[in-house]
């Protein structure tokens, strides 16, 4: 396992966060799932845990308040240098910031935005906390990917807004590059569901791990099928929040 301790380049997928009314049973849910274990985390601006696999820093898992709040709903966040200065390009290229800038006490620095299209997204700065310190090994994110109407006009906001270089992939996506390597991928989505960020996280079997999620309470929304980068499922936990993992 390879741990990532330096600053990723600005545009670069560095963390993803699960917000849900139920913190306690997705945490047991992720935790069998995908091996995790958990240590505190933030207690600004809310209730936060840190995921981990084998010490190493994956995800975060944070509770909304009852009874229910939003929709439990997984977030990607870009790494920037910063998180005010960009906030500003996301107003000027047609976007929105919907919480911050603020201060997540002395691990960085966040805002929560939307593009063009609506699909959510984060923006860390970081501080004591980089961002993950592990990607790409089994209960680990793997893949980020947008699902939006427009890929054209998506791959142009965050060309402006992080400075990504949209590039056609081999799968028909359009691929999002930081300095000429691929960091996260654009595909038109169903017209019937909003546009979001797709977490992917990386297992050893997809097979068995859509069977496990099933068997945690979690459900089956897409596959397990062949894909140009791994075998993919598309998954739900519990409480809703929508996922997919992928055998490398």
């Amino acid at each position: 396992m390879t741990a990532v301790k330096v600053r990723l380049a600005q545009g670069t997928p560095c963390w993803v966060s699960l917000m849900t009314s139920d913190q306690e049973g997705a945490m047991a849910f992720y935790g069998t799932l995908l091996g995790w274990e958990y240590t505190p985390g933030p207690t600004e601006p809310g209730a936060y845990v840190r995921a981990t696999l084998g010490g190493a820093k994956v995800a975060g898992i944070g509770g909304t308040p009852p009874p229910g709040g939003r929709p439990a709903e997984w977030t990607t966040y870009f790494a920037v240098d910063s998180a005010d200065e960009v906030s500003q390009r996301v107003h000027e290229c047609g976007g929105t910031v919907a919480v911050g800038p603020l201060q997540a006490e002395h691990a960085g620095r966040l805002a929560i935005a939307a593009d063009v299209s609506g699909a959510v997204f984060g923006l860390w700065q970081g501080e004591e906390h980089l961002g993950w310190q592990v990607a790409g090994e089994p209960g680990a994110p793997a893949w980020n990917e947008l699902l939006t109407p427009d890929v054209p006009a998506a791959a142009g906001f965050y060309r402006a807004v992080l400075g990504q270089q949209p590039s056609p992939g081999p799968d028909g996506t359009t691929r999002l590059l930081v300095d000429g390597e691929p960091v996260a991928g654009v595909r038109r989505g169903s017209g019937a569901r909003r546009p979001r960020w797709q977490v992917h996280f990386a297992v050893a079997d997809a097979d068995l791990t859509a069977r496990q999620a099933v068997g945690l309470g979690g459900q089956i929304l897409d596959g397990p099928l062949d894909t140009p980068r791994g075998r993919v499922a598309r998954l739900a936990d519990p409480q809703g929040g929508r996922f997919a993992v992928v055998q490398l």
